[in-house]
């Protein structure tokens, strides 16, 4: 499976995280329409486990966690 781009991934994290946080104002499709496609994007069926994956593919600052170990040797 490809990982998606970080820029990507920490979007729809941010943005999944906005919409719950706030879920009165929040439609419940467009709620459902992002857990769905971070579910696709980490490859999990449970939106707490892509939620958790996501997080463990980006660093604190955003990046991909890949881009940012040191190479192998």
């Amino acid at each position: 499976m490809l990982k998606p781009h970080p820029t990507v991934l920490r979007r729809l994290v941010e943005e999944y995280e906005t919409l719950t946080a706030a879920p009165a104002t929040a439609p419940e499709s467009r709620i459902a329409d992002v857990a769905y496609t971070l579910c696709v994007s980490t490859g999990t069926r449970d939106v707490g486990m892509a939620l958790a994956t996501a997080r463990a593919w980006l660093t604190p600052d955003g990046r991909d966690t890949a881009a940012a170990a040191p190479a192998a040797v």
